[in-house]
């Protein structure tokens, strides 16, 4: 492609970042059973092999680093990769720690000899297999320039894995599996096919760079890439200025294109773990889901966050489960393991876990339209015969409108939710609109519930308003009016897909037809209890971690929403019927 990418200095590891083990010693030396990095975290039980900051060529020339922890003996064994931009030594880092105690994670949960968000070598070491954490190009003291979710990141990963197939330990295999940027290095590696890539297990990442991570909606929304641009990918060289290209090319064009894998390349076993809850990553994980073209793939569904799942002991015995059956070919039953399980959220404290399914949606789900009636503001499964207007003022209280509806019979919501709204700009070109599912109790007070073990004082105040991915309070999207274009290869009757290849401004007067997608849902409704569905200027839910530059809208004038008539806008939900 025409590199269109932008680059800036990047900076040596910071010393909140550096781990015990970060100093740049090569050598292989035996870890014995019992060993601690540091006492506050979990002893080895095996006695593990640990080749330290080991060289290795890319096809370009360029030489990286990688740590390998692997059992002792003579036996060759499979490997797991960890890929991200996080030195491969930050376990033990106070920044590392800092996250395990925002989501309320005993440190001891895991050896820190493990990857941030990665495989932890204290469990799969004892179980048979080797784990490589990876400093990949331009991180820490290996050589090149630094990409952000990139095609070069498959490739590059492409040959590391060719390479460990072929080390004297190694029985030539290999799989993946880690959570969010971790995640997302699978679905570029498995595209580009390393012939000794047996299995992967992405647990929650984007899928879409633009999409998922910097243009939500055709926003530019850039406060996590801010984030994870300034506070990670630290080396001796350049790193890629994610917020710079935004400023260049903010509608998609090849640099965006080619930070989306191709899909229907990827075709090797996948466990995927998803949740309806991280605003990061939901969308891109059940968006690979849909698109991967793997004939052997599983999907899970959590009820929690991330890494409180990943690490939870039951969930780890499920995922050896997955790699014994294709990595060794131990006959365990894992292929008689639902293709689907899935939560549904119940928020008043009786989520249902691991409900098994053959698809997403499951079979027994149809969409149903819920009509907005602006004069009335409820919502209906009969649309209204007269148009009618529900307005707000942008720089006014309230700067949203919302419609409500109670169920009379208990209501199981699986699936994709979407918005198909007529809007209309008074005053302005263009609109941001957020918008919102929310489950109400039968008194209208709004439920929400923690997804982390961290529900103090402090996780209270952070997640009044921000930090989601904590939090759980409901179902959210968002659109630019102007970015309103469908992509008709893409989309379909349940999710809306965009273009944004494209700007359509409002004239006055215009009333604008938008399909919105919603984050997927599980969420169980009572009898007697009220699903609330909000539509407003600005972000509803705030950002998804603490300390994020938030969003605002770039809004002016009064937005107008259009219900019945010949404009009926309606909410579309998927409905479990038995």
């Amino acid at each position: 492609m025409t590199d269109q990418r932008i680059y800036t200095p990047s900076t040596p590891l910071p010393a909140p970042r550096t781990g015990v083990l970060t100093p740049f010693e090569p050598g292989t030396r035996t870890l014995e059973a019992g060993y601690r990095v540091a006492p506050q975290f979990r002893a080895l039980p095996v006695d593990t092999v640990f080749d330290k900051d080991v060289a290795m060529q890319l096809r370009d020339g360029t030489t990286i680093h990688l740590d390998v922890f692997r059992p002792a003996g003579t036996e060759p064994v499979p490997v797991i990769v960890a890929w991200s931009p996080y030195g491969k030594a930050q376990g033990t880092s106070v920044s590392v720690m800092g996250v395990f105690g925002l989501v309320g994670l005993p440190n001891n949960t895991v050896s820190g000899l493990e990857k941030f968000e990665a495989a932890d070598p204290a469990y799969w070491v004892e179980h048979g297999y080797a784990i490589c954490n990876v400093d990949h190009r331009g991180i820490d003291q290996s050589e090149g320039d630094s990409v952000l979710w990139d095609r070069q990141d498959g490739r590059d990963a492409y040959d590391v894995i060719e390479w460990l197939a072929e080390q004297e330990w190694c029985d030539g295999k290999v799989a993946m599996s880690g959570t969010s940027y971790l995640a997302v290095s699978q679905w570029f590696t498995a595209a580009e096919q390393p012939p000794h890539l047996v299995a992967i297990n992405p647990w929650e990442g984007v899928s879409d760079v633009y999409r998922d991570l910097v243009m939500r909606g055709g926003m530019p929304d850039t406060g996590f890439a801010q984030q994870l641009q300034d506070g990670s990918f630290f080396g001796r060289n350049r790193k890629e200025d994610i917020l710079s290209e935004v400023d260049a090319y903010p509608l998609m064009t090849e640099l965006w294109e080619h930070k989306i894998p191709e899909f229907d390349r990827i075709t090797v076993p996948a466990y995927v773990v998803a949740s309806y809850s991280n605003t990061l990553h939901t969308a891109g994980t059940f968006r690979a889901w849909r698109r991967i073209a793997s004939q052997d793939k599983w999907l899970r569904i959590h009820n929690t966050q991330e890494w409180p799942d990943y690490y939870d002991e039951a969930n780890v015995e499920d995922l050896r489960r997955f790699f014994d059956h294709v990595v060794k070919g131990v006959d365990n039953g894992w292929e008689t393991t639902p293709t689907v399980r899935y939560s549904i959220l119940d928020l008043e404290g009786g989520d249902e876990v691991a409900v098994p399914a053959d698809s997403f949606p499951p079979a027994s789900v149809t969409s149903t339209k819920y009509y907005l009636d602006a004069r009335t503001r409820s919502l209906s499964t009969a649309a209204p015969e007269t148009g009618a207007e529900a307005t707000y003022r942008v720089d006014a209280n309230p700067d949203a409108v919302s419609f409500l509806t109670r169920l009379d019979e208990e209501t199981v919501l699986v699936g994709y939710p979407k918005a198909h709204l007529f809007v209309e700009a008074r005053d302005a070109d263009d609109m941001d609109l957020f918008v919102l599912v929310q489950k109400l109790d039968r008194w209208g007070t709004p439920l929400q519930a923690f997804t982390v073990p961290n529900q103090s004082a402090i996780a209270h105040d952070l997640t009044d308003h921000g930090a989601t991915i904590l939090r759980y309070k409901g179902s959210d999207g968002r659109l630019r009016v102007s970015a309103r274009h469908l992509d008709e290869a893409l989309t379909t009757d349940d999710v809306p897909a965009h273009t944004f290849d494209r700007v359509e401004k409002l004239s006055p007067g215009e009333v604008a037809e938008v399909e919105i997608d919603l984050f997927p849902v599980g969420l169980r409704f009572h009898a007697g209890e009220q699903l609330r569905f909000v539509v407003s200027s600005r972000n509803l839910l705030g950002t998804l971690m603490p300390a994020i530059r938030e969003y605002i809208g770039a809004n002016a004038g009064t937005h107008v929403v259009h219900t019945g008539g010949e404009h009926a806008s309606y909410l579309q939900l998927p409905v479990r019927t038995n």
